[in-house]
């Protein structure tokens, strides 16, 4: 482990290059090539990083110029990300998710005159948003298009741009010793769960905060030849900071996984040392696995969630049988040894962000010998606010503020957040900058509450907080979450602002209710079955064993199935999951309405 010096450290780009400096051929980004783990090394990904932007600044780049990067995860993307830097532009990262409108939206507010892009795929939205922006915009392609017409654009090929890189003298390492801690790095576009994309610049200095208050966390694991395996988006700053950034700073090395699909696999080969994901992938896993088991049956599910059982007694304190701790330990080696085995066998931590990891689920993984930690933060904030410590975990909560962080809440019950993590503000739009900091302080727009040991625990949206016509204020997202974990459930959405009650959208779990209709002779399309009694009646029992553990105005009165899942394709779910329930609501309002004129059956 090679971790600099984050209090002298005076931008990204001097980071990396001085890392480069010590750790040399050491291996540093793999990706896999035709089935082989192949590596770039450290001195290799500087060399690269330093000749694209010299290409770069002969293709036009100025300081201060904003740079789209459309790409997958892959080691061009960090190399891309570091190289406009150093040539002393700006970064936009974008999703590669992104519509063409999505895309055109990113031109014309960042003003970016430039995009590098990866694949043929990516590229035909980002030339169809180039030549309907405001203003003209020529792109990098990563890989061949292999187009057999001209776009109508400028158009270079990374290699292109490459050489011209290696013939130029332009001095590189110059622009990046006079970089300071105060210059804007990026502009990361928030994932909009309530509208347009707002453009938060985050300086250099904001994203070195937040690694050396993740250096400070980790250090209490201890670090040693650490490995990352990056899957969530790197255009998202969760990903960027913790999964680029954070390994960086550190020494660490990066494998890139091939997708989701492959996730697995690739744990079990590459043997990740930290990772960091969404709630969503730990409540999917833990389905897969209560599923597999409930089909096999027998001694080895049993055992498997006598783990579970007794696991989660420890951590809750409660009292064990007398024979309890004896099996408690024999389960280790039983159960707990071959869950460490699926994740690599060397997993240190996992950390959670991006959305409220359900205690259940945290629970779950932390009885079966799984340490999750679990944090919280914004894109406005680096974006890392509070993490679990590692030796004192508190499943329910966010954790503790981050070294450098301070944390306040308002009267109102609002987290408010300040240090040099904090955004400088918002791309061109300084009154939405003046909404979010006052008084130096980030609005986070969450309600929470800080316990007298320092932990935070996140209640909810500021506006996601439905009001009853009673007055009554409820957090939907505490009930989302009750329904997300019952296995006929993949996702819910809870209305019922001014209204008596409450009502939902439930995405019935498509691989169950396979399962279902297979053992009842019911037709398998989903779409067919959200319209049987028979199969409404089995989501419903799961609504009301719900409903039983909620208080009276938290209870789901009616409910409509629905066969379409909530994603980013549709625009129902950001990047990171978080459903978008203004989309969702304007898409099912008539469906919604319904509920409450009793047109479906109660739940």
């Amino acid at each position: 482990m090679s971790a600099i010096d984050y209090g002298a450290c005076q931008s990204l780009t001097a980071m990396l290059f001085a890392q480069a400096e010590t750790l040399g051929d050491r291996p540093f980004l793999w990706k896999k090539i035709n089935g082989q783990w192949r590596p770039l090394s450290w001195r290799e990904t500087a060399s690269a990083i330093e000749v694209l932007a010299r290409g770069l600044v002969a293709a036009g780049l100025k300081p201060g110029d904003r740079v789209l990067l459309v790409s997958e995860n892959r080691p061009e993307w960090l190399i891309a990300d570091l190289a406009i830097m150093a040539a002393g532009g700006i970064t936009v990262p974008a999703y590669t998710t992104n519509t063409v409108a999505d895309h055109r939206h990113l031109l014309n507010n960042s003003g970016a005159r430039l995009a590098i892009v990866s694949t043929r795929a990516l590229a035909e939205r980002v030339i169809g948003a180039a030549l309907t922006a405001d203003h003209s915009c020529s792109v990098i392609a990563i890989d061949p298009l292999n187009l057999q017409q001209d776009p109508g654009i400028e158009l270079r090929a990374w290699s292109d741009v490459m050489e011209t890189g290696r013939q130029s003298d332009a001095p590189i390492r110059d622009r990046v010793a006079a970089q300071r801690r105060t210059d804007t790095a990026c502009l990361i576009y928030t994932s909009g769960t309530g509208g347009a994309p707002k453009g938060v610049m985050l300086s250099h200095g904001s994203i070195l905060a937040n690694c050396k208050g993740a250096h400070d966390v980790i250090a209490e694991i201890g670090f040693g030849d650490d490995v990352f395996l990056s899957f969530l988006p790197l255009s998202h700053a969760y990903e960027h900071t913790g999964g680029q950034f954070f390994p960086i700073s550190i020494g660490a090395q990066i494998y890139y996984a091939e997708s989701i699909e492959q996730l697995a696999a690739n744990m079990a080969e590459v043997h990740p040392t930290i990772m960091t994901a969404v709630p969503r992938l730990y409540e999917m896993m833990r389905g897969k696995i209560l599923t597999a088991l409930s089909r096999q049956g027998g001694l080895k599910a049993k055992l498997f969630m006598q783990a579970v059982a007794i696991g989660g007694k420890r951590y809750e304190n409660k009292p064990m049988a007398f024979w309890e701790p004896l099996a408690d330990r024999l389960l280790d080696r039983l159960v707990r040894r071959k869950v460490a085995e699926r994740f690599g066998g060397r997993l240190k931590a996992l950390v959670s962000g991006g959305a409220p990891l359900n205690y259940e689920v945290g629970l779950f993984f932390t009885a079966l010998g799984v340490r999750i930690l679990q944090g919280y933060g914004q894109t406005e904030a680096g974006p890392v606010i509070s993490v679990n410590p590692v030796k004192a975990i508190k499943i329910e909560s966010v954790g503790k503020a981050l070294t450098g962080v301070e944390v306040n809440i308002a009267a109102d019950g609002e987290i408010l957040v300040r240090g040099e993590g904090v955004m400088t503000g918002y791309w061109a739009d300084d009154e939405g900058t003046a909404r979010a900091i006052k008084d130096g302080w980030l609005h986070t727009g969450d309600i929470g509450i800080i316990d007298a040991d320092g932990y935070i625990t996140i209640t909810d949206r500021k506006r996601d907080i439905i009001v009853n016509s009673g007055g009554d204020n409820i957090s939907p997202q505490r009930v989302e979450g009750f329904l997300a974990l019952q296995g006929e459930i993949a996702q819910a959405m809870v209305y019922g602002d001014r209204r008596p009650h409450l009502v939902a959208l439930l995405v019935p779990d498509a691989e169950q209710a396979r399962a279902w209709a297979e053992k009842h002779g019911k037709r398998t399309r989903l779409a067919d079955l959200i319209h049987d009694g028979d199969f409404r009646k089995h989501v419903s029992d799961a609504v009301e064993r719900v409903n039983q553990h909620l208080s009276p105005i938290e209870k789901i009165r009616r409910f409509a199935m629905i066969a379409e899942p909530f994603t980013v394709d549709n625009e129902m779910a950001t990047p990171t999951l978080k459903i978008r329930r203004h989309v969702i609501t304007a898409h099912y309002e008539d469906l919604l309405k319904a509920l409450y004129q009793g047109k479906s059956a109660p739940a």
